[in-house]
């Protein structure tokens, strides 16, 4: 398990941005479990929407991003390089993401090599799909 201050020393999100509380399962370059504890306090809450709060879906998959990243970078040759998107296919919504919900976020690599993969990715709440998909991306170097 990784606690929210483990997470920071990985991946280079910061608040309002850091879309992951706690890793609870992860095995480098295989796959990784979070969590993500939704509150009304959201920033991005104020205005989607006022009166029926709801997480915008690319938030939901910027956080199983998150989640996967971990999981890249965790990984000796990819220490300080950045996850960034390259693709995302099948991905589908199937439940609202609302204040109160905890949302368990799911990443398993299909495929990793020469800093490009895919990542098989779910969110749930309740064990209950929210999102489901395929995420593409590449490890770089932000230097550059």
């Amino acid at each position: 398990m990784l606690t929210n201050a483990e997470i920071q020393n990985i991946i280079p999100h910061r608040y309002p941005f850091l879309l992951i509380d706690k890793v609870i399962e992860v095995e480098p370059g295989k796959k990784a479990v979070a969590i993500k504890n939704v509150t009304i306090n959201e920033p991005f809450f104020q205005g989607h929407f006022p009166g029926n709060p709801i997480m915008p879906g690319v938030l939901i998959v910027e956080a199983l991003a998150q989640t996967a990243c971990v999981a890249g970078l965790m990984l000796e040759e990819n220490k300080g390089k950045l996850g960034v998107f390259t693709g995302i296919e099948s991905m589908k919504f199937r439940k609202q993401v609302v204040p109160g919900d905890t949302l368990k976020l799911e990443a398993e690599f299909l495929m990793f090599k020469m800093g490009m993969g895919k990542v098989k990715v779910l969110a749930t709440v309740d064990e209950q799909v929210a999102a489901e998909g395929q995420i593409k991306f590449a490890m770089i170097d932000p230097n550059k």
